[in-house]
């Protein structure tokens, strides 16, 4: 276990370092990493593109995914976003939270970091109402257009390119992400390797709120990378699984609903900022 304040597992990766400039305006090459202001995520410019949604009932029980939740993934379809978009490279940190906060934004909510340490660690406890105020935030600091992702889209910026059950393959390391309680708290973003589109944590560290309305299948799923705000909306969709739960729930695929006023070490969030199209 990790001693608090403990930065990157021992794990061969040597995290980048963060972007220390700014492109004048965000480029269009996939991939390519910006930021709009010194406290802003760094985002990551992701191509259109097409992919399955949800998993199979082989993967569902290789990994004996419980029947309460089985369904929650199927059935499978496809997926096309016709559009660019960037997404936030790391989760959401305390740096980039703490920004908000001394700008006067956010509500002045200052989440309790657990003791684990702040900086560079994704911000936790925050609900899906903190995380809407961060990134109406963002989007007044600069003047561009930030929210949460919709499920879908988030579901293809986290496969990075993959069908598998992880975005390495079909086995869980400890060296691959923060699950399994195996530093018996969150790590610093940018502490494993990133996925195919550059993106880090995407499974483990912690779950990452959605925009979409929770449903207990992807029956009448948008297909369009949109978000699915139908029914009662009385849970929000998490994705990524946090930093101490086990292999099946950290899938790419698992998917839950947690009541939207949730604040626990588990739960943060990643953004997505809407880019101008061709």
């Amino acid at each position: 276990m990790a001693a608090a304040g403990a930065s990157a597992p021992a794990n061969g990766y040597v995290p980048p370092k963060v972007l220390a400039t700014q492109p004048a305006f965000p480029p269009k090459r996939t991939g390519a990493a910006f930021a709009d202001c010194r406290d802003c995520p760094e985002m990551v410019v992701i191509a259109p593109g097409t992919f399955i949604e949800g998993s199979s009932a082989r993967e569902r029980k290789a990994l004996g995914v419980l029947p309460m939740f089985d369904r929650m993934e199927s059935p499978r379809h496809r997926v096309t976003i016709g559009y660019r978009y960037a997404v936030s490279r790391y989760e959401v940190t305390f740096d980039e939270w703490d920004a908000c906060v001394a700008d006067g934004g956010c509500n002045g909510y200052k989440p309790n970091d657990a003791g684990w340490g702040r900086g560079r660690r994704p911000v936790i406890n925050v609900n899906f109402a903190d995380a809407q105020a961060y990134v109406e935030w963002l989007s007044r600091h600069t003047g561009q257009r930030y929210r949460l992702p919709s499920e879908a889209e988030w579901s293809y910026a986290a496969r990075g390119g993959v069908q598998t059950w992880y975005p390495w393959g079909n086995a869980l390391r400890p060296e691959d992400a923060s699950f399994g309680n195996h530093n018996d708290r969150t790590s610093q973003v940018g502490s494993y390797r990133p996925n195919g589109f550059g993106l880090h944590d995407v499974v483990g560290n912690v779950a990452e709120w959605v925009q979409d309305c929770h449903h207990d299948d992807y029956i009448g799923a948008p297909a369009d990378g949109s978000a699915w705000f139908t029914g009662p909306c009385t849970l929000r969709n998490v994705r990524g699984g946090g930093w101490s739960l086990q292999g099946w729930s950290i899938r790419l695929s698992q998917r839950i609903g947690d009541p939207p006023g949730a604040r626990n070490d588990h739960l943060g969030f990643r953004v997505v900022r809407e880019l101008a199209q061709d």
